[in-house]
């Protein structure tokens, strides 16, 4: 959920969309508390997919300068899906999720880091200090216990506590899995996410590429192709699912054909996208793959029957119908 660098400036955002970030006001309202309501968690075969709201808040467009292509039926449908979303003077209300999944044995899987601590590079834009650290004391997720960290894609408001104010691995025991093609993206493009996150977790051995479909185990002394501990074909596996960032990934729990929760990251960031698919986002890094990705995403989740987990819906598990 970023925007690329040099569209928009940092004065612009905080002077012309009052800096959601730094618990500012935003158009004279404030940013919902992240953890006013209890985490939703939902069952998937022997795993337990628990939704953290790091943060909320209005994003610093309206929903129509910031997505283009969606016809009135289209925001009917998504009022429909996620009427909480639609605040007023067309603002765009939005959660900041992270995803933490329980494994047998008391382990975790952490999909996303949110938006991060004061002073984090989500901090020009979005609603920080994040609530993740309490979040995961409350639900009784001690940090250390956390052995595989997915990133979906480093962009600023997903990998915020990847790392502390320090520069130390939030999760010390964990690798982190991003795509290669998301690291030599950002190489290319010489992200600040380079400097917060991804050299310090380089040099702390905690970086993991992978490159395309991966199953997990969770365990980070053992091959990632390995499968996750579980029973019959219970697993978890990440997906590339490019278009939002070349190196985007979505991670698919599986507890069975039609027992399965999707964690789609930024594949979609507004109900208007599942109302149509072909709706664009004004800061996808590429507009038509995006597209294509979030078809083929919808169906195959239709077809299978699957629950959508939400990176920036106000509701995070949604049916299709």
């Amino acid at each position: 959920m970023s925007y690329p660098n040099g569209s928009v400036s940092r004065r612009t955002l905080l002077l012309g969309a009052a800096a959601v970030g730094g618990g500012a006001l935003a158009a004279g309202r404030a940013a919902r508390p992240a953890h006013a309501t209890a985490p939703a968690v939902r069952s998937v075969g022997c795993f337990d997919v628990i939704a953290l709201r790091d943060a909320a808040g209005p994003f610093f467009l309206t929903s129509d300068a910031a997505f283009t292509g969606a016809s009135g039926k289209d925001w009917a449908a998504a009022r429909r899906i996620d009427p909480a979303a639609f605040g007023p003077d067309g603002t765009w209300q939005l959660d900041f999720r992270c995803y933490a999944i329980r494994r047998p044995g008391d382990r975790y899987t952490l999909v996303d880091t949110g938006v991060g601590p004061a002073g984090s590079p989500a901090s020009a834009w979005a609603p920080v200090p994040g609530a993740l650290p309490q979040l995961l004391a409350d639900n009784g997720i001690d940090v250390r216990r956390v052995d595989t960290v997915v990133l979906t894609h480093l962009h600023e408001d997903h990998a915020g506590w990847a790392v502390t104010a320090a520069g130390v691995p939030m999760f010390p025991n964990a690798r982190y899995v991003v795509q290669q093609r998301e690291l030599d993206a950002l190489e290319a493009g010489g992200s600040q996410m380079l400097g917060y996150v991804v050299r310090p977790l380089r040099a702390a051995g905690h970086l993991h590429p992978v490159d395309g479909p991966v199953v997990l185990n969770g365990d980070p002394a053992r091959s990632a192709r390995r499968t996750v501990t579980g029973r019959g074909g219970d697993r978890i596996r990440v997906v590339p699912t490019p278009g939002h960032t070349p190196g985007h990934q979505s991670v698919l729990v599986e507890g069975g054909r039609h027992d399965q929760v999707v964690v789609t990251g930024d594949v979609l960031v507004h109900a208007v996208q599942i109302a149509d698919p072909d709706v664009a986002y004004r800061y996808e890094a590429d507009q038509e793959l995006a597209r294509l990705t979030r078809r083929r995403l919808l169906d195959a989740a239709r077809r299978d029957r699957a629950l959508l987990a939400t990176a920036h819906l106000n509701r995070p598990f949604v049916e299709l119908g």
